[in-house]
């Protein structure tokens, strides 16, 4: 696990983070404030974010929202704002998936995605990132997944919403930077969380695919992941990509997309088959 290096950037930092209840929200919020942050932990689930906030400490509060709502996020970040009087990190955490043939999913279900993974980030960079700006500093922090860059059939909705939220962050930070604020996209491989065993359409066996498609043995721990992120803050990086297997594989994927493309192919045929038997 990557050593904190406490009171270095965000202590006395406030930040916002969204899909708090669980998973990579819950450990962005537990790291923060271990480093001295003040953290507002939102989650559709108030139970889930209150857990979390008093799993924080005194520096964390709990709030219930709905990140498919604009006006929500707004009084979030608007929130943040009358209690501290600014904004400094924003972490576009919240997130679903589904996995499955492509054929079955219904369009309910490509809405639901969409929602949550695409319109969520983009109504939280409407609401902070005008702060931001005049404020003249901050860091928008959107998860992704490896999914975002490359691509896998029966996660395709999944690559879709990722794929557009790398392409916002990268896109924005070119932006951002001339007004002092900094854009990064979280890239894991599987981390164990709850959505691994979650958005199964059909036979589909979501914890299996991840970690057979990545050749890893286990997912990655949701507070290593965190101590990263982190990290790739202070270092203002572009992309959080992990562990080292990802990067690998994300480097043949540049270099190799034929290669690739037939591997995932050949991979996605075998689950395929797997599903119908």
């Amino acid at each position: 696990m990557i050593r904190r290096t406490r009171g270095t950037r965000f202590t006395g930092a406030t930040a916002l983070v969204t899909g708090a209840g669980s998973g990579i929200g819950a450990a962005l919020a537990r790291a923060l404030s271990a480093e001295g942050a003040l953290v507002a932990c939102h989650d559709l689930d108030g139970d889930a974010a209150r857990a979390t906030a008093e799993a924080c400490g005194s520096s964390a509060s709990a709030h219930a929202t709905d990140v498919t709502d604009p006006h929500a996020v707004q009084a979030a970040v608007d929130e943040v704002v009358s209690r501290h009087g600014r904004l400094d990190l924003l972490f576009n955490n919240a997130g679903i998936t589904w996995g499955g043939r492509t054929e079955d999913l219904t369009l309910a279900q490509w809405d639901a995605i969409i929602d949550v993974n695409i319109r969520g980030v983009v109504h939280g960079v409407a609401a902070a990132y005008p702060l931001m700006q005049r404020q003249g500093s901050g860091h928008i922090v959107n998860t992704a997944s490896m999914g975002g860059l490359m691509a896998a059939g029966l996660i395709t909705s999944y690559c879709m919403t990722k794929h557009a939220v790398v392409g916002l962050s990268l896109a924005l930070r070119t932006e951002a930077a001339a007004s002092g604020v900094r854009v990064t996209a979280v890239c894991p491989a599987a981390v164990e969380t709850p959505i691994l065993d979650k958005g199964a359409v059909g036979a589909f066996d979501g914890r299996r695919f991840y970690l057979s498609s990545q050749g890893l043995s286990q997912a990655l721990d949701v507070d290593v992941l965190a101590d990263q992120v982190l990290e790739g803050m202070r270092r203002n990086r572009a992309l959080v990509v992990t562990p080292s297997r990802a990067r690998a594989s994300w480097r043949a994927q540049r270099f190799l997309p034929g290669l690739t493309d037939r591997i995932t192919t050949r991979y996605v045929r075998q689950q395929m088959e797997a599903m119908r038997s």
